[in-house]
Parts: structure tokens; sequence; C-alpha cells
């Protein structure tokens, strides 16, 4: 499913919709890079995490460098299909990839027949932000606790279902962790989204669901889901009263995940350079750091070399896991 909107930097993209916001972008000319609009493939379902953080960050970069920027969503088949045609897109910086960590490090160790490689065929450009995670269950639900819920999970085991974006999916890997730190049996219900499976939680289709703040924060918000705790070492300022899952159940459990911005291999070092640049003066405007800490949104803006030592770091930690868990995805 694809679904497309423009950023740009006139008046009307700030107040429009969806579709062309305010009339044709303001070419780039002023420089070799970039002189034309940038298409970002997100390979997530709207109203995820990574696409909420991508719009903020790249709102600000279209303002910034008055061009504009095409916010693609190609969710389906785990990423895999949006994240392979970024691999496919000519390397010159005006097809670019916001993908999570799921599909960078987590991905690559359940599909041995994936058609990229994140290593090979994609050259990071910057760890965007992190995103803070917490444990929802329906508003009206018994459970009001980390405690409550193992103590429930203990009492049925087997019975207790929660949703998640997909097999493979980062909803689904943090409650494999879970699970496997708390010792327990709970039947997995894959989503084709992590949107669908918040809802699917607020509707008492599925019982729980680990998911980013930054998804089901407005479902909290209207009272349609109950937040008992976050995934965070420390309480998040924007839910002091929530307690971290360590401190209230899972000593030591702790999640998050990541929104990063990718190009294709072979994109110019200079235009990486350009894009990473970008990328942390957006991060640097202080409406825009608000607007992702509300979201329950981190945001990090870490150098090309960084995010490639950060991603080496991660698919290591994950193969053990995944394999111990023996998870596959969709």
């Amino acid at each position: 499913m694809k679904r497309r909107e423009w950023i740009n930097t006139s008046v009307a993209s700030l107040l429009g919709a969806a579709g062309w916001l305010g009339g044709a972008p303001t070419a780039w000319a002023q420089s070799p890079y970039p002189n034309k609009p940038i298409k970002m493939i997100i390979p997530l379902a709207a109203g995820s995490a990574v696409d909420n953080a991508a719009r903020i960050v790249m709102q600000k970069v279209a303002l910034n460098t008055n061009g504009a920027v095409a916010i693609e969503n190609m969710a389906g088949a785990s990423g895999v299909i949006g994240a392979e045609r970024v691999a496919k897109s000519a390397p010159d910086g005006y097809t670019l990839g916001g993908f999570n960590d799921s599909i960078m490090t987590m991905l690559p160790h359940m599909n041995a027949k994936l058609p990229w490689d994140i290593v090979r065929d994609f050259v990071p450009v910057s760890l965007v932000a992190t995103v803070e995670w917490g444990l929802v269950v329906p508003a009206d639900s018994p459970i009001a606790n980390v405690a409550d819920f193992i103590a429930a999970a203990k009492r049925t085991p087997g019975q207790l279902t929660y949703g998640s974006g997909g097999n493979g999916s980062p909803q689904h890997m943090a409650m494999a962790l879970f699970a496997s730190q708390a010792q327990l049996q709970l039947t997995h219900v894959p989503y084709k989204g992590a949107t669908q499976a918040a809802v699917g939680v607020a509707g008492h289709e599925v019982q729980a669901a680990f998911q980013g703040i930054a998804t089901v924060n407005a479902l909290v918000k209207a009272g349609r889901l109950k937040l008992i705790a976050v995934c965070t070492p420390k309480r998040l300022t924007q839910f002091p009263e929530v307690p971290t899952v360590s401190e209230s159940g899972l000593s030591g459990y702790e999640f998050n995940s990541w929104f990063a911005l990718m190009a294709p291999a072979g994109t110019p070092r200079p235009v990486v350079q350009r894009l990473h640049q970008e990328v942390v003066k957006a991060l640097g405007d202080a409406s825009v750091r608000e607007q992702l800490l509300a979201q329950g949104l981190s945001p990090r803006g870490t150098s090309p070399d960084e995010l490639a030592s950060a991603l080496t770091q991660q698919l290591a930690r994950y193969e053990a896991l995944i394999r111990q868990a023996g998870i596959k995805a969709d």
C-alpha cells in the first residue's frame, strides 16, 4: 500500500493535508545538490513512529532549504518492498529511505532471501531519532501494571494475547524479549502494521502490545489505551507518572527502536554529508525537538560513521535473540 504526501515551504503546506501542498515545489538551485525535490520512502504505514518523525523533521528540512520533500509510505512484507525500492533507486540523493531498526538490524536475521543487503546496498546518513516504547492495554483492562501483566500470563499460560506490526516487527521483538526474561508463554497476533496493532488493543481484539510511544500517544490521550509502563531506563518526562518496566516488575528490561535515514549504496559522500548536515540543523530547532519529545521520540542526529557502527552492534545483538525465539518475518 502506497501513500504519498509532499512537504514544501509554502504557507499552504503548513495548513494543508495530502497531495501537492501550495503549488509546485521550489527548486534548490543555489547549489549543485539538491536542485530538485527529494523523495523519502518509508516502508511502514502512515501514523507509525517513523512516519511521524519523518514528517516532523523533513518539514523543517524543506523549510530550511526552500525545497520540497515527498513522503511516500510503502508498507508491506515487513518493510522488504519499500527498502528494495530504495536500494534499486539511483544513488543521486533524490530517493532516500526512512527505516526503523527492525528493517535494518532484525529482518536480515529472519529472511535469508532478502532482495537487498543492509550493509552492501545502503549507505547510512544519520540516526535521526530513537523511538521510546511502552506497554499498553485497553483503557478498561484490569491489568494496571507490569506485575499484573506477568501474573495474568502465568495464571493462564499461552492465553494472554498481544498484537504486533507483523512477524519480526519491533513490537514482536519487544514482547519476545519481555517473555524471555519473564519466562512467559504468550500468544502472538500479527497485524499488517504498528498502527493497526495499536487499534487492535484499543478495540479489545488483543490484550496488550509493546508499542512506540509516538504510535499510541493519541490513543492514550484519547482514553482508548492505558500506558502501564515505559521501556526506558528512567521515566519519561512527558509521562512522569508511568513507571518503567524495570522498576515495576521486570528488572533490567529495556527496549527502544530507531528512525534512521539511509541512501542507496554509491550515493556520493558530499551528498550524504549535506543530507546529514540538514538533518542535524533541523534537529537543532527547538520546535522540532519539542514535537519529537512530545511523541516519545528522542532526537539524535548521529554522523554517518556513528550510524554505521551502531548498525553493526545491533545486528550482532539481535541475532541471538531471533535464533532463540525462532522468529521469522511474514
